[in-house]
């Protein structure tokens, strides 16, 4: 959106302003018409505060690395069904009795209901998910020429092994999960 000047009027700025956001191209593109009601009527009569925020003169951005692992451990948590776990609350692992001798076995997969898991089986599969997109960065960074012969090697065969054994393990998984699906 084209910035206001002080002078203009209400209507006059917010017209200006609609008619340079649709020649010059906007990041706000849309067939929508109540869209861009939405975004020029409020700035027809508002004008946003001159704030000058200043951050702080000790607070640094972090590392790269930090916020990769943030990530990392967010799409961890996520993929492994931690919101699951917290509010439905279910047990860490099962128990079946064995039908041959009577003992009580522990069960790690919830059998036949795919809207349901214990907490082990969330975290092992979001393991596997997650060492599969650790063997896609490390083939990534496999074609970066300007690494030595040696480490692009290394990086080639460790992300192609993290890559088959996540898969292999994530369709086992599935197979344990759901018997009978996949065969």
């Amino acid at each position: 959106m084209a910035p206001r000047s002080d002078h203009a009027g209400g209507s006059a700025a917010a017209a200006a302003a609609a008619a340079a956001a649709q020649t010059h191209g906007s990041d706000f593109d849309s067939i929508d018409p109540l869209f861009h009601v939405l975004l020029v009527l409020p700035f027809s009569f508002l004008r946003p505060p001159r704030t000058r925020l200043r951050l702080p003169a000790n607070l640094a951005l972090p590392s790269p690395m930090t916020v990769f692992s943030l990530i990392l451990l967010t799409y961890f948590a996520v993929v492994s069904g931690l919101v699951y776990d917290v509010i439905v609350e279910p047990p860490g692992i099962g128990s079946a009795q064995d039908p041959a001798t009577g003992a009580v076995r522990p069960v790690v997969f919830l059998p036949g209901r795919v809207n349901g898991q214990y907490i082990i089986e969330g975290l092992s599969s979001g393991f596997m998910f997650l060492l599969g997109g650790i063997g896609i960065i490390l083939l990534d960074l496999a074609v970066d020429r300007t690494r030595p012969r040696s480490l692009r090697v290394s990086f080639g065969g460790a992300g192609a092994v993290a890559i088959v054994i996540a898969y292999a393990m994530a369709m086992l998984f599935l197979r344990i999960k759901i018997p009978g699906y996949l065969w």
